[in-house]
C-alpha cells in the first residue's frame, strides 16, 4: 500500500504562504522566507539535503492544488505550464486539483501534469493507481493539504518550521476541530534557522475538517 507524505515549510505562527499570492509573489508577501533552508546559503547543510531528498527522490506520484501549479484563475486561457520550466523537479505523474478541464502536459524528466476536476479523493485514486505501492507526495498548497488531511489519506506530515512570523496568509490547519488531525511527533531534526518535524497521522481520526474551508482550493 502506498505511503502518503505531506511536506510543507511553515512559519512559527502557522502559515505556509503569505498574503496576496501572485505571479510576482507566488508564495505571498514574506512567504519565500520560509524556504531559505533549501534555497538559501544553508541549502547544502546535510540535514537540509536529506529533507529535500526525502521530499522528491523515489516519489511515484504527486498531488497539488491549482494555486501551487500557477497563478492562473478561471478557464485555462494561457500556455502556463507551471513554475518550474521545461524539467520540473517531480519526475513522476503530478495530479493538479482544478475546476477546469485541461489536457495533460508532459514535460522533461518524467513529469506529466494531469488535471483533476472531481476532487481530492479522485486525485488520490489516480495517484495510487500509478504509484503501484510506491510513495505519494502531497505537495500543497495549503488548501490542497487541508483537503488531503480531511479526506484521511495522509500517513505522515513533515513540517519545516522556521522562526519567521508572517502574520497573515494561508494556514495549514484552518478548519479543523480540536485534536484533529491526530498527530504523533516521531522525528525532530534541525539545521540553521529551521526545525524539521515529522508527525505520524492517525488516519482514523482525520476526517474532521470543515469542507467549506477547502473548496476554493482546487482552484478556480
Amino acid at each position: 500500500m502506498s505511503r502518503t507524505n505531506l511536506s510543507m515549510s511553515i512559519s512559527a505562527d502557522g502559515y505556509v504562504a503569505g498574503p496576496h499570492q501572485s505571479r510576482e509573489q507566488p508564495l505571498g508577501i514574506g512567504g519565500q522566507a520560509l524556504h531559505r533552508w533549501h534555497i538559501g546559503p544553508d541549502a547544502d547543510h546535510p540535514v537540509n539535503r536529506q529533507i529535500v531528498s526525502e521530499m522528491l527522490d523515489g516519489m511515484k506520484a504527486t498531488i497539488m492544488g491549482r494555486n501551487m501549479f500557477g497563478p492562473i484563475r478561471g478557464a485555462w486561457d494561457s500556455d502556463w505550464q507551471g513554475w518550474w520550466g521545461d524539467e520540473p523537479p517531480y519526475h513522476c505523474p503530478v495530479f493538479v486539483l482544478t475546476h477546469h478541464e485541461r489536457a495533460p502536459i508532459e514535460l522533461k524528466g518524467g513529469t506529466t501534469f494531469f488535471f483533476v476536476t472531481d476532487g481530492i479523493e479522485s486525485a488520490y485514486e489516480q495517484a495510487t493507481a500509478v504509484a503501484e505501492g510506491g510513495p505519494i507526495s502531497i505537495a500543497g498548497g495549503a488548501s490542497c493539504a487541508r483537503q488531503a488531511i480531511a479526506a484521511g489519506i495522509v500517513d505522515e506530515i513533515d513540517l519545516q518550521l522556521s522562526a519567521q512570523i508572517l502574520g497573515s496568509g494561508e494556514r495549514l490547519f484552518d478548519g479543523f476541530e480540536p485534536g484533529s488531525p491526530d498527530l504523533e511527533l516521531v522525528r525532530v531534526l534541525h539545521a540553521p534557522g529551521v526545525a524539521h518535524l515529522r508527525y505520524r497521522v492517525n488516519r482514523r481520526q482525520s476526517r474532521t475538517a470543515t469542507p467549506a474551508a477547502d473548496t476554493r482550493s482546487a482552484g478556480s
